[in-house]
């Protein structure tokens, strides 16, 4: 009781102090300056400059409860220092980025601050959104609402395409908007985001699971398959 106590009355400078010296016990700790600052998502950065240790924490984050922000302490500070991050203050932090009132925060938030970048779904080889629907029809009875559809902006070979909830947007790597491309692995990535749409992201306590058991069953369905990531895995 005591320690909560503490932690009701205890301001984010101290508190960041106070995780410093669990680390740090000899020497006297650099000054702190903690600033929350209007992110579009729960990041959190940390920097040691000149003997002052300069915090910025997503707004979305003042609200939080002092035990959640005391893990964030800890995860930060363990993270600059490059020591392992504590089991218990992970699993907290995680556990309230969980909660359904907070994701609805953090997706409101990249709603309203957040521009999504890209461009458009008829690139100069294939047409995102005459894919979607030939998909659609075959693959979902033609039941799924199309999202924003688009290239991006980079050719970026590691991240292929991914979905973004908050925009209700499908976003495909502009590296497979290529005549060298095979259709066949275009349809496979966009397949893939697809079934982000039938099958949202599952969330349990403190886990966050992207492909469960019925994502992959369902991505089965997909014929040529092996051959498609054949392909993209040749593209990295």
């Amino acid at each position: 009781m005591e320690v909560e106590s503490t932690l009701l009355f205890e301001t984010p400078a101290r508190l960041f102090e106070r995780v410093w010296r669990s680390y740090r016990p000899e020497g006297r700790p650099p000054a702190v300056r903690v600033e929350f600052h209007p992110f579009t998502s729960a990041t959190s950065t940390i920097r040691l400059q000149k003997n002052c240790l300069h915090v910025k924490i997503s707004d979305l984050l003042e609200s939080a409860p002092a035990p959640v922000l005391e893990s964030l302490a800890f995860i930060l500070v363990a993270k600059l220092l490059r020591k392992p991050v504590p089991p218990l203050h992970r699993h907290r932090y995680r556990l309230y980025l969980n909660r359904r009132d907070v994701r609805r925060n953090l997706n409101l938030l990249r709603q309203i601050r957040g521009r999504k970048q890209y461009l458009p779904a008829k690139g100069s080889t294939y047409d995102l959104k005459e894919i979607f629907e030939e998909l659609n029809a075959k693959f979902f009875h033609g039941l799924l609402a199309q999202p924003e559809l688009g290239w991006s902006e980079r050719p970026s070979r590691s991240i292929l395409g991914h979905f973004d909830p908050a925009h209700n947007a499908i976003i495909i790597s502009r590296v497979l908007d290529s005549p060298e491309v095979p259709r066949l692995a275009v349809e496979y990535v966009l397949f893939h985001e697809m079934l982000h749409l039938r099958y949202p992201v599952e969330h349990t306590g403190a886990r966050r699971r992207v492909h469960h058991i019925e994502f992959r069953q369902a991505e089965q369905a997909f014929p040529g398959l092996a051959e498609a990531r054949r392909i993209l895995k040749s593209l990295r």
